[in-house]
């Protein structure tokens, strides 16, 4: 069988970002509305950052985070535990040949969000913001 010379480390097919962001705004709206039949997971408010698809569409991993922060450590085991009920509510609403499976990690972006802005804070980063917009 012939290798797919697009899949060689160039980043994800434009079909995978479709399906990806698809799944993304439907399992936002899901958990949005509180569709999940389960009060711990009912009472958290969660922020769909990102669903990175697998080459063959059957694994979708949701980059999550609670809003405010609180309760990430239990939200990824949450959302594990009501998988089957997410997988079978995107399945049908998007109309997928095959609904994927779904893996859930913490979203990592938000941290790396306030060490940037705290990085940006420091005197010296100032400074030579200031020195590189003079030299315009």
């Amino acid at each position: 069988m012939a290798k797919n010379k697009s899949q060689d480390g160039a980043g994800p097919t434009q079909r995978q970002l479709q399906v990806g962001e698809n799944v993304r705004r439907t399992l936002a709206e899901v958990l949005s509305r509180g569709d999940i039949h389960d009060p711990d997971l009912s009472r958290m408010s969660v922020t769909v950052g990102e669903v990175r698809m697998s080459n063959d569409l059957k694994i979708a991993t949701a980059y999550v985070m609670p809003l405010g922060g609180h309760g990430q450590e239990e939200l990824p085991a949450l959302l594990a535990r009501n998988k089957g009920e997410l997988r079978r509510v995107i399945g049908k609403k998007l109309g997928l040949k095959f609904a994927p499976d779904l893996r859930f990690r913490l979203d990592p972006t938000f941290d790396q969000m306030d060490e940037t802005r705290r990085l940006f804070s420091q005197g010296a980063v100032q400074r030579d913001l200031e020195d590189g917009a003079s030299d315009d």
